[in-house]
């Protein structure tokens, strides 16, 4: 397991690292492991567009028919 060592961090920062973890339940060195796996793993946003591309792509989806458009609505009257 690697040491990472963050310098330079706000004082308001850590305060509210220190009082989520405290929501939590955990460590502040838990809480900023959990906020990093998380960050971590969600992938880049071109994953994201990739993986959404392959799962609503198919014709497998729903396939909606459009309704007829026609002019004969009445003009609105703003006046």
């Amino acid at each position: 397991m690697a040491t990472l060592t963050i310098r330079n961090l706000e004082d308001d920062v850590r305060d509210k690292l220190r009082v989520r973890a405290a929501q939590h339940g955990r460590s502040m060195e838990d809480e900023v492991r959990v906020i990093l796996r998380g960050v971590v793993s969600q992938g880049s946003s071109r994953e994201v567009w990739q993986r959404s591309r392959e799962l609503f792509s198919g014709d497998d989806g729903i396939v909606l028919s459009l309704p007829n458009r026609a002019d004969d609505r009445p003009i609105p009257n703003f006046s």
